[in-house]
């Protein structure tokens, strides 16, 4: 029997996401840690000294529609964005795309559904399909009533790689098809919204349990007595103890203020940091084509905004990658343990796709591992798979 190739890891900083960072090191074995912290090494085992760096678990992103210059609704940006996604330190990702109109929508979707499993960088875990059951459009997203025919439909065209459909509390016959996703293994997202506490109750009943770029797109009721602030989505989400919710940590979608209020409010396990990236993201400060029909401009903290027209300066996007997220987010929760932090594109958004051995540091977990620099942040030498896929040469 071939044994399977054996790797430690030494000398570095180990990040155990949610419970702290210590000196140590991890032996790999074919995909999985063997061990964290060994007494001694089989024979054969290759070593690889880590300079002192922090080594954690790949990053994850839930919601991130391209990178660079690549659209995730092109099947051949699929593999682009696998392999771009590695110098920022993620290593499984769920491409969100944007449902076309029917028919095109099926057969698009069952073209994406098969490149998944050809990527030779970071994992493409899963699609993640930002509707069609909306009831605000957003960012293009369609609006559709509830339709389980439709939604068969989709899961069939998806070959069962569809993982998250975002959808809205209060679209009509919506409680079928939150019930429906959970019971095929689909996580239901609820965003793009204006509904009221019972529609947003009735939704976390039904098991849509988190809301994917949390305050974006999330509207408060009208104003029925003048002085009374009406209660709506956001606060039955903030009310439930099952909920959880991820925010695009770029610094111009959410005011930090607000981060800062979730975290004391749900606390750190509770909360997921995305990208929702688009094009720009990773991109150096400039200006940019985009098949939309207009250029955008990419500036340090302001996102990806439409660059002339009549909506000149409006958000086209976030082109945050989810390293800087991380960053900001250290900086902007210094009450928080470092560990605890990383914990929000580890550990948590983990828990949240039910991947049990995806997002720690510890015996039987996915080898999926990043070495990091830290003045700035940035990943040094990636492995998915137990394997180096990414290097950054100096």
């Amino acid at each position: 029997m071939t044994r399977e190739p054996l790797l430690h890891i030494e000398n570095v900083r180990l990040v155990d996401p949610g419970v702290g960072i210590h000196s140590g090191s991890v032996l790999i074995e074919g995909e999985r840690i063997k061990a964290v912290n060994p007494d001694s090494l089989p024979e054969g085992t290759e070593r690889h000294d880590g300079g002192g760096r922090l080594l954690t678990p790949g990053l994850m992103d839930l919601h991130t529609h391209g990178l660079g210059l690549w659209i995730f609704d092109q099947p051949e940006a699929l593999l682009e964005g696998a392999r771009l996604a590695l110098r920022y330190g993620v290593t499984r990702l769920f491409p969100t795309i944007i449902p076309r109109a029917l028919p095109r929508m099926l057969s698009h979707l069952e073209a994406l559904a098969g490149m998944l499993d050809r990527a030779d960088g970071a994992r493409l875990a899963g699609l993640h399909l930002e509707g069609p059951f909306m009831a605000l459009s957003g960012a293009a997203c369609p609006m559709q009533a509830g339709d389980l025919v439709l939604l068969e439909e989709i899961l069939a065209a998806s070959r069962g790689r569809l993982a998250i459909m975002s959808l809205s509390p209060e679209t009509p016959q919506i409680r079928p098809i939150i019930e429906r996703l959970v019971a095929r293994g689909v996580v239901p997202f609820i965003t793009h919204t204006q509904a009221t506490a019972a529609q947003t109750l009735a939704a976390i009943a039904a098991g849509a349990r988190h809301a994917t770029h949390f305050y974006d797109v999330f509207y408060s009721p009208p104003e029925q007595d003048p002085g009374v602030r009406p209660v709506g989505v956001l606060e039955a989400w903030l009310s439930d103890e099952r909920t959880t919710v991820d925010v695009i940590a770029d610094g111009c979608h959410v005011d930090p203020i607000a981060i800062r209020a979730l975290s004391r409010s749900l606390g750190w396990p509770r909360i997921v940091g995305i990208t929702d990236s688009n094009i720009g993201a990773g991109l150096p400060p400039g200006l940019y084509e985009t098949p939309w029909g207009f250029p955008v401009r990419v500036e340090p903290g302001r996102g990806a905004r439409v660059a002339s027209g009549e909506k000149a300066g409006a958000l086209a996007g976030s082109a945050l990658t989810l390293d800087e997220g991380i960053e900001n987010l250290r900086r902007w929760l210094p009450e928080l343990p470092p560990a605890c932090v990383w914990a929000m594109a580890t550990r948590n958004p983990a828990r949240v796709m039910g991947l049990a051995n995806a997002g720690r540091l510890q015996t039987g977990a996915e080898a999926d591992l990043v070495l990091w620099d830290e003045t700035p942040l940035r990943a040094r030498r990636v492995w998915v798979r137990g394997r180096c896929l990414w290097e950054r040469n100096e």
